[in-house]
């Protein structure tokens, strides 16, 4: 994959980069892949679900609302994503089991961890367009994912 810096410089009209300051938790810090959408709020029910369907080298976007008081993603679904060809997580919020998940060939990047579990309830909205941090993530688009930071496609 060419480097996020260079692609900004060669499509900077086409891309939004997102200035928010991500943490790399995965095993693969370089990835990319077409985006899903999880929209919830310290619930993962959706979160599991999506992760545990073919993912075909998407790359699933998790808004959590910025929150980190409970963790969105923990070791068990992050290989469930590895099982089923994800190939990555963005989480704007937190995950756990921080360790094992950077054992896993899976790029997840987070604000942060917290290692209290979510809700299972089942509550949010899957594959809308979410903005985080002004940018706007739409399925179907394309996103960029390596230790400099994450563009997509406007």
């Amino acid at each position: 994959m060419t480097s996020t810096a260079d692609l900004y410089d060669e499509r900077a009209a086409d891309l939004d980069s997102l200035s928010l300051q991500l943490r790399d938790f995965g095993g693969r810090r370089t990835f990319h892949g077409p985006i899903r959408t999880v929209r919830c709020s310290r619930d993962n029910a959706l979160v599991k679900a999506m992760l545990a369907t073919p993912g075909a080298g998407a790359v699933l976007v998790v808004d959590g609302g910025g929150s980190l008081a409970s963790a969105l993603v923990g070791d068990l679904i992050a290989a469930s994503a590895v099982d089923n060809g994800w190939a990555g997580i963005i989480v704007h919020g937190a995950i756990r089991d921080s360790e094992a998940i950077g054992m896993l060939p899976l790029g997840v990047k987070a604000l942060g961890t917290n290692p209290r579990k979510s809700a299972k309830d089942g509550v949010g909205e899957v594959d809308v367009a979410v903005e985080i941090d002004g940018v706007v993530f739409r399925p179907g688009a394309h996103v960029w994912c390596d230790p400099d930071g994450v563009l997509t496609e406007r």
